[in-house]
């Protein structure tokens, strides 16, 4: 009777349990470090959505510069989402910098009177990323509740 029992393959309840209990360990180490990944990741793409932005806010600044004429610029003009002339280039903007959720996201941006870009502020709704064209940088942090999707030249 014995023998028919060693004679049988497969593992016995304690095998199972020991290696259950060794990939647990290995998902409570494994799984903390995964979330850190995950949050880099997010940051990392608001940045390059915020390089979207600037770059789209930059190709409507050169636009309007040309379009002004020789020896004009663009001083005290304001951009703003709302029924004027400045929708048209919030929504180009928009359409330019490809940026998915268009509800979700707003920005901000300032230029010189030469349609130099100066600031690019953008919010994904969970981050927040400042971008600032003198020093090149990006400077990424939570949310500060949107923005106002406007372009104003100082």
């Amino acid at each position: 009777m014995f023998k028919k029992l060693k004679d049988k393959k497969g593992f016995t309840l304690v095998e199972l349990i020991v290696v259950l209990v060794i990939l647990a360990i290995l998902a409570a180490l494994l799984i903390p470090s995964l979330t850190g990944y995950i949050d880099k990741a997010n940051k990392e793409k608001v940045v390059a959505e915020t390089r979207m932005v600037a770059m789209a806010v930059q190709t409507e600044l050169s636009e309007a510069y040309g379009q002004a004429g020789a020896g004009k610029d663009l001083t005290g003009v304001k951009w703003e989402n709302v029924a004027n002339k400045g929708i048209e280039h919030i929504t180009s903007i928009k359409d330019l910098a490809e940026v998915i959720d268009l509800n979700k996201t707003t920005f901000e941006a300032t230029a010189s009177k030469d349609g130099k870009l100066k600031t690019v502020s953008y919010d994904d709704g969970v981050y927040t990323c400042v971008y600032d064209a003198s020093a090149k940088t990006y400077k990424t942090t939570g949310t500060n509740g949107g923005l106002a999707n406007t372009v104003t030249i100082e």
